[in-house]
């Protein structure tokens, strides 16, 4: 994988760059999108072959604390563990069996690797509506409740990048930025850990053609595609941002990484070199995917 150093200023560059996409997206004229709704990154999505070793890595690296497992995901062949940072989440799923769509990922991008980016909304029908206007199909409809959550997630081959889901929390209290979050299960918040990292900043897709990739993420989320410091389409979200970048480790198209805001450098990069994760004073890679600490 290529190791990409972020130059000085970079969080604030990028970030000054993301309030203006959200200006500029308010001030479109009718017929264009408008943001009238919000979306956040709330959770990311890996799928590795060895669980207890990404585990390992997320608490030994980045200070993660494991929060939930999910029994119900035994019905994709798969088994899970869930890792809060602040009030947003990294999954990791390993297969249990052959022949599951996570491990036929892992094979077609050669290894572990990002799987999903899912982002909460305070309208899914309105996202189901779009995603109809567009043609793009929903691979799977998460009606659950009893767990207040109703979510789509959309099919890869119509959207690109990576696998996409929607999800909304219709109970009291769900628009809270550290509001209820059913896949966490109930009991999530007293394994927060903040110490190392406070919360994922951005999510990084890669694809041969960035701009395109981004432009359909952007008709589907209804928001304007904007460009951070070094030229890279971005889409901003209410709490994060989503980069797209040229494909260029032989991986293909996918979810290649994360930033994640680090509040001890020091600690998260002995803890690299100690799992054998260490890329440079700015990158980690854990579960396939380039972990940049801005």
């Amino acid at each position: 994988m290529r190791c990409t150093r972020l130059p000085a200023g970079f969080e604030l560059q990028r970030f000054s760059a993301l309030s203006a996409a959200r200006d500029s997206a308010r001030r479109q004229p009718a017929g264009r999108m408008l943001r009238t709704m919000w979306l956040r990154l709330r959770q990311i999505t890996v799928v590795a072959q060895d669980m207890r070793k990404t585990a390992v890595d997320l608490s030994s690296v980045l200070g993660l604390e494991p929060c939930f497992t999910d029994p119900s995901v035994k019905a994709f062949g798969l088994k899970n563990m869930l890792f809060p940072i602040g009030s947003q989440f990294v999954e990791v799923v390993t297969p249990t069996r052959g022949d599951t769509a996570g491990g036929r990922y892992m094979q077609r991008r050669g290894g572990d690797t990002g799987y999903l980016v899912i982002a909460q909304t305070d309208d899914v029908e309105r996202r189901r509506a779009r995603a109809a206007e567009l043609g793009v199909r929903i691979s799977l409809e998460l009606d659950m409740p009893d767990e207040h959550l109703s979510g789509i997630q959309l099919h890869p081959k119509d959207t690109g990048g990576a696998l996409w889901e929607i999800d909304q929390m219709t109970m009291e209290g769900a628009d809270a930025v550290d509001g209820p979050w059913a896949p966490a299960g109930h009991y999530w918040r007293p394994y927060v850990r903040t110490d190392l990292v406070s919360s994922i900043v951005a999510a990084e897709l890669q694809s041969a053609d960035p701009s395109a990739l981004a432009a359909r993420w952007g008709e589907i989320a209804e928001l304007d595609v904007g460009s951070d410091a070094g030229g890279n389409p971005v889409i901003a979200l209410d709490n994060a941002a989503l980069r797209f970048v040229e494909a260029t480790d032989g991986r293909g198209e996918g979810l290649g990484g994360i930033d994640v805001k680090v509040e001890d450098r020091g600690a998260v990069l002995a803890g690299a070199r100690v799992r054998d994760c260490f890329v440079s004073d700015d990158r980690v890679d854990i579960g396939g995917l380039r972990v940049q600490l801005v």
